[in-house]
C-alpha cells in the first residue's frame, strides 16, 4: 500500500540529464550537452547524490547550458511555498515535510488519488506563477526570442512512493534535517501539516 509520496524537483540545472551519478533521462535534447556523455538512466529508489562521480565533467557540462543553473534565494524559495501552499488548499493536499533548497525542492505528502505526474505539474506550476508574480523569476534574464521565459525547474520530477509507516517517518526526518545538512537554517512552512500515524 502507498502511503504517500516524496517529490523531489530539481531547479534547472541542477542534475543533468548526462549526470554520471545517473538520472531518470534516457535521452539528451541538449546538442552541446552530448559531448559529455550519453543520457544515464537509473532505476534508484535511493539517492544516489553522494555517489563517487567525475566532478569536473559535471562542472563543464552546466556550463554549456543556455542559461546559467538556477539558485533559488531566501526570497525566492518564500514565493514557491506560497505558490505550493496555493495549490494544498484548492486540492486539499496533505504535505508533511518540505525544504526548499537553493537548487532542488524535497516535497513530502500523504497519498492522493490525483497521478503524480499531474501533482508534481500543479506545484512547479503554481510555484512559478508565484515567481512571476512576485517579480522573482530567476530566468527574468533570460527570455526566449518570443519573450516567454524558460521554466526555472528541470523537465521531470523524482518521485518514490512511501510504503510504511517507518518509512514515513524516516523520510519526514530525512526532509527536514536536509537545510542544516547543508549548512542552512531548518524550515518551516505554514503549509506543513503533522504526520498522524
Amino acid at each position: 500500500m502507498i502511503l504517500g509520496f516524496h517529490f523531489i524537483f530539481s531547479a534547472y540545472g541542477f542534475w543533468l540529464p548526462n549526470d554520471p551519478r545517473g538520472s531518470w533521462s534516457t535521452t539528451i535534447r541538449k546538442f552541446d550537452l552530448l559531448k559529455f556523455g550519453t543520457a544515464t538512466k537509473t532505476d534508484a529508489t535511493r539517492s544516489v547524490a553522494a555517489e563517487p562521480h567525475d566532478y569536473r565533467r559535471r562542472l563543464h557540462a552546466k556550463q554549456a547550458l543556455r542559461c546559467p543553473p538556477v539558485r533559488f534565494s531566501g526570497q525566492q524559495a518564500r514565493a514557491i511555498a506560497n505558490g505550493f501552499a496555493q495549490v494544498v488548499a484548492k486540492q486539499h493536499y496533505a504535505v508533511h515535510a518540505l525544504a526548499i533548497m537553493p537548487d532542488h525542492v524535497h516535497l513530502l505528502m500523504q497519498h492522493h488519488a490525483t497521478d503524480v505526474d499531474r501533482i508534481a505539474t500543479q506545484f512547479k506550476a503554481r510555484a512559478t506563477a508565484r515567481l512571476n508574480a512576485e517579480g522573482l523569476h530567476p530566468m527574468a534574464r533570460y527570455p526566449r526570442t518570443n519573450s516567454s521565459l524558460p521554466s526555472p525547474w528541470a523537465r521531470k520530477h523524482w518521485c518514490p512512493f512511501i510504503r510504511s509507516r517507518e518509512h514515513m517517518r524516516a523520510a519526514i526526518r530525512y526532509v527536514e534535517n536536509n537545510p542544516a545538512k547543508a549548512g542552512f537554517k531548518p524550515q518551516r512552512w505554514r503549509l506543513v501539516t503533522p504526520y498522524k500515524e
